[in-house]
């Protein structure tokens, strides 16, 4: 699960969570160099955890990446490791997806910066842990209109620009694990699960624009966004797959760039599960499983 940080963390060491900057920017890739040489890519949550990842990959294969998030601090660290190890150049805005406004004014902006867009990647979100029963209206809307709705504006704002300009475009929306529902994050699934749908029926209406749209659905994947759960979710993770590990950031990185490459180019209305097989096999408790599902 990728979360953001809204609730407190856990004891263990953020530092021991996803790859450093360094590491980022030479581990093995089975992709060519110059692979997106030309592409304009846009990533939501860019600035920590898979966006960071996917922003450093695309970025090493020759894309122009503009990332955008909440927190300036974080997106402008990003822009200037990118800058140090890689001598790339990474673009930043700092606004909300939850904002319709915003979101139009960044794509249109973004657009008339670069002369294009080719890839939007709807990575932003974010959940916390609580039984359903629970939330808040608040909390609620929080999470959906982030997921669901944030994630909405952008593939919708991106589609026009490729319509009026007559452009083809790949939209890639990171979801969750929703298949056999997500207990304690009830929200999330829902929003994402909403996604992943919308993302199938845009596929169809959209193909005549030639736009392909498509999902990544991680399971547990360890980066920063493991702070939010309480402690020991970590270990709990790791036991939600068969393979008895959790993923890591590169793993999706691969994904998205497999998706947004010519690799990708016969691929619309698909979900790509990257989880170690915890789709089929194994449940999360991010929480902590509770005393009337315990069987040992």
């Amino acid at each position: 699960m990728n979360g953001s940080p809204e609730r407190a963390r856990p004891a263990e060491d953020p530092a021991d969570w996803g790859f450093s900057d360094e590491e980022l920017a030479r581990h093995p890739t089975v992709f060519a160099p110059g692979l997106l040489d030309g592409k304009v890519v846009v990533i939501s949550g860019g600035g920590t955890g898979l966006g960071k990842a996917m922003t450093f990959l695309m970025t090493r294969l020759g894309a122009q990446v503009v990332i955008c998030g909440r927190r300036e601090a974080k997106l402008a660290a990003t822009a200037q490791s990118v800058k140090d190890r890689l001598g790339g150049r990474v673009d930043y805005e700092a606004m909300t997806i939850r904002d319709p406004e915003a979101v139009e004014k960044f794509l249109r902006e973004t657009r008339e910066t670069h002369g294009r867009i080719d890839v939007l990647i709807n990575n932003g979100g974010g959940q916390f842990p609580q039984a359903a029963i629970d939330f808040s209206v608040k909390g609620w809307h929080a999470v959906i209109d982030t997921n669901l709705n944030g994630s909405w504006y952008m593939m919708q704002n991106a589609a026009r620009l490729w319509r009026d300009h007559d452009d083809s475009g790949c939209i890639i929306n990171i979801v969750a694990n929703v298949w056999r529902g997500m207990p304690q994050v009830a929200h999330t699934c829902a929003a994402r699960a909403g996604v992943i749908y919308l993302s199938k029926t845009l596929s169809t209406e959209w193909a005549p624009l030639g736009i392909r749209v498509n999902c990544i659905s991680p399971g547990s994947i360890e980066t920063e966004g493991f702070e939010v759960y309480p402690d020991g979710a970590a270990d709990r993770f790791k036991d939600s797959n068969p393979m008895r590990r959790t993923g890591d950031a590169w793993d999706i990185a691969e994904a998205a760039v497999y998706l947004a490459a010519p690799s990708g180019k016969f691929i619309t209305g698909e979900v790509l599960v990257v989880d170690g097989g915890n789709q089929q096999w194994g449940a999360v408790w991010p929480d902590g499983k509770p005393d009337y599902f315990k069987t040992d």
